[in-house]
């Protein structure tokens, strides 16, 4: 494991630069975009392939009838916009014209969670990934670092069926090393603990992780379960935590209604009941501010979550 804090590289531009990888070797790959391919960092794509891409326009239904026409005609589209706009904006089209028939559409949702910061509530999706896990046939997919969000738009691109890919608009560090494997059935043990499991994904982990180190120098340990696959579920990792520590705790940047934090509490309720912590947006809108600033007020900075951990991990010793 990597986390080199110091130095940070573009997701969106992992996103933009594997999908012209893959369109060199991969003719039926086609992207579309809804009038951001700047943004989204599709623009990649578009340089090399201007013949498979599409821009719609500011009309993000429309892009997501024509991926699933296309996915019909058996192209490959990867649709991508902001978060709020991929998923809020489109959910009939997705639900009846994608996840209905099954197409093979990839959706991705660029600028998730509060961390978009000044554009603000409007534009910050926190309840994207709620949505998307409700839909049937839908696979839903969080990564934490470019690294991992190269091999998860390489699976994308070389396994069918509906997907959703949230990515953030900020930079991310790298997290994993060249050995990492993505495994759409698996979770990853990033460091093992018996105080509490921490279970997270997407740029959040690289602050369970900085929480995790300074909460060991005094005197915890912490099992970091990482979950880039909210839907399907890895209910075996789950589980096994829960029973190794007893307190699970979750982490999202997202709202705790629907996300990571409702799908283990799901688990755990039908398999192995434990306190389950969520620590994510309270049922509430975001706001216009600095990502850095947001992350810390909505309790999701390293600083924050040491506070939180330690205070259920105390909280748990005292009902023993």
């Amino acid at each position: 494991m990597i986390l080199n804090r110091k130095e940070t590289k573009s997701i969106r531009s992992a996103f933009g630069k594997t999908l012209e990888r893959l369109g060199h070797s991969n003719k039926n790959i086609v992207v579309l975009d809804a009038d951001l391919a700047c943004s989204t960092q599709t623009q990649i794509f578009a340089k090399s392939f201007p013949e498979r891409f599409f821009d719609c326009g500011i009309a993000e239904q429309d892009m997501i009838a024509t991926a699933a026409g296309l996915a019909s005609a058996g192209k490959i589209p990867f649709a991508a916009s902001f978060a709020m706009f991929a998923t809020g904006r489109t959910y009939d089209q997705i639900r009846n014209s994608i996840c209905y028939p099954e197409f093979n559409v990839k959706i991705v949702g660029t600028h998730g969670g509060v961390t978009v910061g000044e554009d603000g509530a409007s534009h910050q999706a926190l309840e994207d990934v709620a949505l998307m896990r409700g839909l049937p046939h839908m696979t839903v997919i969080v990564p934490a670092d470019c690294r991992e969000c190269e091999q998860v738009i390489e699976y994308a691109a070389s396994n069918y069926g509906p997907m959703y890919i949230r990515i953030p608009r900020t930079n991310v560090c790298d997290i994993f090393d060249d050995s990492y494997k993505f495994d759409v059935a698996r979770a990853k043990v990033i460091e093992d603990g018996t105080d509490a499991t921490v279970i997270t994904n997407g740029e959040t982990l690289a602050e369970v992780i900085d929480a995790s180190r300074q909460l060991k120098s005094e005197g915890y340990t912490i099992r970091i379960l990482h979950m880039p696959v909210v839907k399907p579920v890895d209910v075996e990792a789950v589980v096994e935590s829960a029973r190794k520590t007893g307190l699970v705790i979750t982490v999202e940047n997202h709202s705790i209604i629907g996300g990571l934090g409702s799908a283990v509490c799901e688990v755990l309720s039908e398999y192995h009941p434990a306190k389950v912590k969520r620590i994510g947006i309270n049922d509430r809108f975001g706001q216009s501010g600095k990502s850095d600033l947001l992350l810390d007020y909505y309790g999701l900075s390293a600083q924050k979550l040491v506070c939180s951990i330690r205070d259920e991990i105390k909280k748990r010793g005292n009902l023993l």
